[in-house]
């Protein structure tokens, strides 16, 4: 393959993402932050090249992925005084997976374009599953024509990659998506509550349940976690209440489209949203604050 890649942020969606594109054939060269991050031994194993800095990681590269944690880290490494744009070359594409909302977006595709690079936002969905298996989803804002120059990639590591519009498109669709997996979280936690109190073994429950109208991917691939009560991390509850918050920021910067409130109430504009977000962060403060690392299925934690 002759493009060259980058891609910033070797963690655990990011680490699995970046082996799929070598194991595809591109060439590939990765920076993550933290230099002994045991996923980055995903990456390496595949053949990726591990760079020392962020400069040598994105000098040359073609196109230059990232998949990292909140607004300020992607803010700091893609457009920040030290940031990757002041040493990409010109047209250079760059794709950033991290969920961020639409605003984020917007302001750092606007740097990277004043600055003679293009930007797409590309937020995922699937989980570390999704992450190794290459089956991800793709929810894209930006230039169609750069979105089919970029394609290839994406199927490289996902199996589903959706053009959802202009520049912050893409994060809109994922917040949809976040506020519906927050709510199915509650619901999957409850249904084995109940399934315990009326003595029914959960894997019946995953099994029948998930092949008729109730199926969903948290049930088939998270319900005999919240069952047995294992809380290992492919998606942290840190990580899903930092995109709540940006649910919740939308919500308080626009009046209710329910009440048509001028003064938006978010507990009661969106009260499952608000109740997930609750029960998330009634778990992320056990274990002096360490349950933040544990994955969303821990919430059952809250209900014991």
């Amino acid at each position: 393959m002759t493009q060259k890649i980058a891609f910033l942020g070797l963690g655990v969606m990011g680490g699995a993402m970046a082996a799929n594109l070598v194991k595809r054939g591109y060439s590939v060269i990765g920076w993550n932050r933290t230099k002994d991050r045991p996923t980055i031994a995903t990456f390496t194993g595949a053949g990726g090249i591990l760079a020392q800095t962020l400069q040598e990681a994105v000098h040359d590269a073609d196109v230059v992925f990232s998949c990292l944690g909140d607004v300020p880290d992607v803010t700091e490494v893609l457009i920040g005084e030290q940031g990757a744009m002041n040493s990409a070359k010109a047209n250079t594409l760059f794709v950033d997976t991290s969920t961020i909302g639409s605003d984020a977006a917007k302001t750092i595709g606007n740097a990277l374009l004043e600055d003679g690079l293009r930007f797409m936002d590309a937020p995922v969905s699937g989980g570390d599953v999704g992450a190794r298996n290459g089956t991800l989803t793709f929810m894209v804002g930006g230039n169609p024509e750069d979105l089919q120059e970029c394609l290839p990639l994406f199927e490289a590591m996902g199996s589903n990659i959706k053009h959802c519009g202009e520049i912050g498109s893409g994060q809109a669709v994922k917040l949809c998506n976040q506020t519906l997996v927050s709510v199915y979280m509650l619901a999957l936690c409850e249904t084995m509550q109940m399934a315990q109190k009326m003595g029914i073994d959960p894997q019946l429950v995953v099994d029948v349940c998930g092949s008729g109208a109730a199926g969903s991917w948290a049930l088939t691939n998270l319900g005999m976690k919240v069952a047995t009560g294992d809380y290992q991390a492919g998606f942290a509850i840190k990580h899903m209440l930092k995109d709540l918050r940006l649910v919740q920021e939308i919500c308080d910067r626009n009046p209710s489209a329910i009440t048509q409130e001028a003064t938006p109430d978010f507990a009661k504009d969106l009260p499952a949203i608000a109740l997930a977000m609750q029960k998330f962060q009634q778990v992320s403060q056990l274990d002096a604050g360490q349950a933040s690392e544990q994955g969303t299925q821990a919430m059952i934690r809250a209900y014991r």
